[in-house]
């Protein structure tokens, strides 16, 4: 690796910024870097959790409206779904 370690921190963590933007949980975002960007998943995860200590109160509001989006996404299935059960 030619590149200096803070270097590449940083990039971990833009990388980290853009799963953020693909509205990704922690694990969804240790896969992909692994995946696509050859991250181990131990430095995406240590990256991870400094952000979290460094900006807790966005990542409470992240999760808050990630859960909120997955709860919404539910009840929405679940209207669409009612109608076809509900035939007789």
């Amino acid at each position: 690796m030619s590149e200096s370690p803070a270097s590449y921190i940083r990039m971990v963590q833009h990388l980290i910024e853009k799963c953020l933007l693909h509205r990704m949980n922690k694990e969804e975002c240790i896969d992909a870097l692994n995946k696509h960007a050859n991250i181990k998943p131990v430095i995406t995860s240590t990256v991870w959790g400094e952000l979290e200590k460094e900006n807790g109160e966005f990542f409470e509001a992240y999760e808050r409206e990630r859960q909120n989006q997955t709860t919404e996404a539910k009840a929405a299935e679940k209207v669409i779904e009612e109608p076809a059960g509900n035939e007789d």
